[in-house]
């Protein structure tokens, strides 16, 4: 067994079910499975957490992949044993979820803060007892008229949503990519800056 100088962890959050693969609250999902396919792995059931698991190794490096199965309002409990089982510096972790204050297709990387209303997020903060952890979340706009935000999280993406989803995805893989690859502070540089000088 090689010794890792890396070792890098990339959690999306979502729910298990085939019912919610394409709702919004599952983009963590969505994008952690794209990174699998790039990467060339695939998730198999995890043996220490309730979760789904992919690992990719090259040298000095290790990248793992966690989609908690423990449904969205309790992806703390598999993220914490993750973390333990593997043990990961939360540095090390970044954590990809849906965000309901940003505008749909809109990438946002920080490197800790708040849950944001998020109850996956908040759900992780709590079990590691710590927000100190980069965090990619991903627009979905925020819902119209007097729709309840637990309604409108687990809804599928409309057609206008789902024509640019695939793109929206892809720019999500490849910030994740370069997080891996060197540290939240370029990423942060290269993906918010852009967004915020309103550029693609």
């Amino acid at each position: 067994m090689p010794d890792f100088l890396n070792i890098k962890l990339v959690v999306g959050l979502g729910n298990p079910g085939s019912e919610y693969e394409l709702t919004r609250h599952n983009l963590g999902f969505l994008v952690v499975k794209r990174i699998a396919k790039e990467l060339g792995v695939k998730f198999k059931k995890c043996s220490f957490t309730k979760a789904m698991i992919a690992e990719y190794e090259e040298e000095y490096r290790k990248i793992i992949l966690l989609m908690p199965f423990t449904f969205m309002n309790n992806s703390g409990i598999a993220v914490k044993k993750a973390v333990e089982h593997k043990e990961i510096s939360l540095d090390d972790m970044l954590l990809i979820c849906d965000d309901s204050n940003l505008p749909f297709g809109q990438i946002r990387v920080r490197a800790k803060g708040s849950d944001g209303g998020h109850n996956g997020l908040s759900s992780v903060i709590s079990h590691l007892a710590s927000s100190d952890f980069p965090r990619l979340r991903m627009g979905i706009d925020s819902p119209t008229g007097k729709k309840d935000l637990a309604e409108y999280v687990l809804e599928e993406f409309n057609k206008k949503e789902q024509d640019v989803l695939n793109d929206f995805i892809e720019e999500a893989l490849n910030c994740s990519l370069l997080w891996i690859k060197s540290d939240v502070n370029q990423v942060m540089e290269n993906y918010n800056r852009r967004k915020e000088n309103g550029k693609k």
